[in-house]
């Protein structure tokens, strides 16, 4: 949805001149996935309206980027990203050999998405499929960064839980319980 093989192929022309992406323009991709909140509230209130930027702490988040080899990070987009071959038994092989994740047996698998992410939900959805051994799907009632960085002492946050995989994240909270917190107390039990 957010990339396809002609922006593939320009972001590979851009990379190989330097051989690497830089990690501003990595951070700039994430910003503009949510430009909303990450680049038109600052344009606005900031530049527009002169106010002194909002504190917001979870912003060195974005501040925390680091330049990408492109030979790395042309497979990863080709392989992992838009054809999803790790999903497929010796669809990606890494350092001669084949990856099959269907072959690790007995390993729990707990997958994490939440309510304002811009990550695809099948996958979130049908990735404890790919193993073998109990599966969870936790649902962070917090944005793609908070939802993931909320420590335990966050009360003012929720997440919900399913043992039974969801149609989609949504029907993970409407069929269970809210779970005040954060979904660190429910991954470390």
């Amino acid at each position: 949805m957010f990339i396809d093989e002609e922006q593939v192929a320009s972001l590979e022309r851009k990379m190989n001149e330097r051989g690497y992406l830089e990690g501003s323009e990595m951070a700039n991709t994430f910003n503009m996935l949510r430009a909303n909140d990450l680049i038109w509230s600052f344009v606005i209130n900031n530049y527009l309206l002169g106010r002194d930027p909002f504190p917001f702490d979870l912003l060195h988040w974005n501040c925390d980027s680091t330049r990408m080899p492109a030979t790395m990070h042309s497979f990863y987009l080709r392989n992992m990203y838009m054809k999803n071959l790790l999903r497929v038994p010796g669809g990606i092989t890494l350092a001669g050999v084949p990856i099959d994740l269907s072959k690790i047996d007995g390993a729990d698998v707990l997958r994490l998405g939440d309510r304002g992410s811009h990550r695809a939900v099948e996958d979130h959805l049908r990735g404890p499929q790919l193993v073998g051994g109990k599966s969870r799907f936790v649902l962070s009632g917090s944005g793609h960064i908070a939802g993931m960085i909320n420590p335990p002492s966050a009360r003012s946050t929720a997440y919900w839980t399913s043992d039974k995989l969801p149609d989609a994240p949504g029907c993970v909270a409407r069929r269970r319980e809210t779970a005040r917190g954060s979904w660190w107390e429910n991954w470390r039990a």
